[in-house]
């Protein structure tokens, strides 16, 4: 088969499923590749790539998690569970017929560019700029394919990045990612590593489960409740945010809203955040305040060296330790193309808004963000206009080269002016209401 006027789609998770389903809407053949046996991507539990436990929960509710054209169903609760999920995006398949389209138990191994000159008209249509190579596809069957264009979905919460500490540890050391049900945790003195999400959800779980739970952050965080006035608290965020309610009222309505609820981490004894409202990647998880109202959760600070079956923390305090969970968050890899080759620089793929190349017009990044809401509905935008562009290539001069100048910049998101605490943790965080309407504006220039 020639391929030349296909894409190669790399992932059949919630970003790889949007895309192909955004290209197919568009008429634009494509492959999809997926190295398990099924789509679903983090949220296949039990697959070797996935990060999620047993008991994980979506932490953004329904509305501003799924899909811009395929509503959760209604009997789903508010927050889904992972077994929803996996099935929500199995029906979304299914209903706009993907599977036809995905290479199961495939990975791509390498993707590089072929020498300047050989191909390079086959997807140029009447244009005649941009750079537009064949790209060859190398596939863990030892198969080579010439692709015309390629869109990485192999997403970003995978490779687990470790902390590095003085010292041993006896006991094991678990990655959040390979953390799945609380057995390991029973009747045992845990230490949990990190307030992210995933650390708060674990530090709960071991606390109905272990013998004592220390909690080691290395900061004060805000920690927000699921719901506000009896409903989803994003929903109630959203409504400001259509109001266009300035940034400095939204701080202090969220600070009232959330000492006259739950109270501030000071009035529980944890750490004052010393940042302001939304200048982290909101945690979503007010059971905290509840287990260490009780004396369930010990919180403690950030970790000095490690002792055998001890563990030294940075206030001076020393705790045995039988378990330890880091969920200190993940790598940004993508280890199958040249980071040059993606404009690679401070830790990340330097793109137009993280997902259009400046100087390739084949060779895009759909799902590389890490919003401070719902993710799907974003990446079906993502590969909105990711689509209509190769189009513009193909059939509209004018639209393709305005939509050049832009990508040619790289610029970042704007983010509403939120400065983002300086931590590899906020390489891809994005404020969600402005980074949607600035791709509902690319989608319709390019329409």
């Amino acid at each position: 088969m020639d391929y030349a006027n296909r894409y190669c789609i790399v992932g059949a998770g919630s970003s790889g499923l949007t895309a192909a389903k955004n290209l197919k809407q568009h008429g634009i053949a494509c492959d999809v590749f997926e190295k398990n046996d099924d789509i679903g991507g983090n949220w296949y539990y039990g697959a070797p790539n996935s990060s999620v436990y047993k008991s994980t929960h979506l932490i953004s509710s329904k509305p501003g998690t799924e899909y811009t054209d395929f509503p959760m169903p209604k009997h789903y609760p508010d927050y889904p569970n992972q077994r929803q999920v996996l099935q929500y995006f199995k029906d979304y398949a299914q209903h706009f017929d993907l599977y036809p389209l995905i290479i199961f138990n495939t990975s791509v191994e390498q993707i590089t560019p072929l020498p300047s000159g050989e191909g390079q008209v086959a997807l140029r249509g009447v244009m005649g700029a941009g750079t537009s190579p064949l790209w060859q596809i190398t596939l863990s069957t030892g198969e080579s394919r010439h692709y015309g264009g390629v869109i990485i979905c192999n997403g970003h919460n995978w490779d687990p990045k470790w902390p590095s500490y003085p010292g041993t540890f006896d006991g094991p050391m678990l990655h959040a990612c390979q953390y799945k049900t609380p057995d390991v945790l029973a009747d045992k003195r845990v230490l949990v590593i990190g307030a992210g999400n995933s650390g708060c959800d674990i530090a709960v779980e071991s606390a109905q489960n272990a013998k004592v739970t220390f909690h080691s952050t290395r900061r004060g965080y805000y920690y927000n409740p699921k719901y506000t006035f009896g409903k989803p608290s994003d929903q109630v965020n959203e409504v400001l945010l259509k109001l266009r309610v300035p940034l400095t009222l939204q701080r202090w309505v969220y600070s009232l809203i959330l000492k006259v609820l739950i109270g501030l981490p000071q009035d529980y004894g944890l750490p004052k955040p010393d940042h302001k409202f939304f200048e982290t990647h909101p945690i979503v998880n007010q059971l905290i305040y509840y287990y260490v109202g009780q004396g369930d959760i010990v919180p403690k600070p950030d970790v000095q060296e490690l002792r055998g079956d001890r563990v030294l923390f940075k206030d001076g305090s020393e705790e045995q330790t039988d378990v330890i969970v880091c969920a200190t968050g993940y790598n940004i890899s993508i280890p199958f193309i040249d980071k040059q080759l993606l404009n690679w620089k401070d830790g990340k793929p330097n793109l137009y808004w993280h997902v259009f190349h400046p100087i390739y017009d084949n060779l895009f990044v759909v799902g590389l963000i890490q919003p401070d809401s719902g993710q799907w509905g974003l990446e079906d935008y993502q590969a909105q206009a990711v689509a209509k562009f190769i189009c513009a290539t193909r059939n509209d001069a004018a639209k393709a080269e305005a939509m050049r100048r832009l990508k040619a910049t790289a610029q970042q998101p704007v983010n509403r002016g939120i400065q983002y605490v300086d931590s590899t943790r906020h390489y891809l965080e994005i404020e969600h209401f402005g980074y949607r309407e600035h791709f509902k504006k690319l989608i319709r220039q390019m329409a």
